[in-house]
Formats: structure tokens, sequence, C-alpha cells
């Protein structure tokens, strides 16, 4: 097995849980639109959409730092329709598996050095950035749905990996 299908294998469940979700989120949202303009708090996030956007772009920017690339200012992410915002999550997501089905073991290994919007300046190992990309996004996906049962859109599924269908 080549350290490229090791990584993969690292991150399948994860990866399959995960996407398995966004493409969930994207049906769920296109037959309850309303559901997008759900107050959440301010800025960026001001909105779920916003909050959706925020998810897709920093999954992105991370993907883009793991690939060695020009990372994209968070001018180049406006506020646009679900669509829109679901197609920036599945380019995001195809970076990150491009990442993780290519990246010999040593690249896991290289620390980067890059600053974010809010928490200053960071280092961290290709492996730890790969990692938070999946826990930044469970969490606010996670807020967005207390968040939206609270105002009343309590038809979602279960969104626990242990109840999903991923086999592991």
């Amino acid at each position: 097995m080549s350290a490229a299908d090791r990584c993969a294998l690292r991150y399948q469940a994860l990866l399959e849980h995960t996407s398995t979700e966004h493409h969930r989120w994207h049906d769920w949202f296109v037959e309850r639109p309303a559901a997008w303009a759900v107050p959440f708090a301010t800025g960026r996030m001001a909105t779920i959409g916003g909050v959706v956007m925020h998810i897709f772009a920093v999954e992105l920017r991370y993907a883009q730092r793991l690939l060695d690339q020009e990372v994209t200012p968070w001018e180049g992410f406006p506020q646009t329709s679900i669509e829109d915002v679901f197609e920036l999550g599945d380019n995001a997501r195809a970076q990150l598996v491009d990442f993780l089905t290519s990246a010999p073991e040593s690249e896991l290994d290289r620390v980067l050095t890059f600053q974010t919007l809010t928490a200053g300046t960071v280092t961290a190992s290709k492996h730890k950035i790969a990692s938070n990309i999946f826990l930044h996004g469970i969490r606010h996906w996670g807020q967005i749905a207390t968040v939206l049962r609270q105002q009343g859109f309590s038809d979602q599924w279960s969104h626990d990996m242990l109840l999903s269908s991923v086999k592991m």
C-alpha cells in the first residue's frame, strides 16, 4: 500500500460521513430555502447560509494550503445562493481528497505557518490541518442543526456518525 493510499484510508470514514452530510444538507436547504436565512451570529456568519459559506471557505483555504496553492482571499467568497455555496463545498472537498489521495506520508509531517482571520498566526503540521478541516466543519454543522431546531426546523435526520451508513 502506498503512502498516499494509507493517508486516504486514515481519513476515509470522515470523508464518507462528512461528504454524505454535505449532500443531505444541500438537499434539505433546497427543500427549505427559508432556513438558509435564519439568523445565526454576526458579520460573515449572520445567517445560516453565511455559516455554511464559512465552513466551505475554510475547507477550501486549508485544502489550498495543504496543496501548496495560493489561498483564496476572504473577499473571494461572496454570500451567494445555496447552489453556489454547495458548489464551493464540492470544489473544496475535491481539493481535500486530491491532497489526501496524493500526498506522500512525509508530506503530512510538514509544518506550515500561516495567518488566520481570527486566531492570528498558526503553526501546524499538514496532518493536523487536514484533521482540523473535519473537526471545524462537524462543529459548525452541529451548531447549524441546533439553531435550526430552535427556530422550528426540527425535520432533520440523525447526524451522528454512529447512526450513519459508514462502515468501519
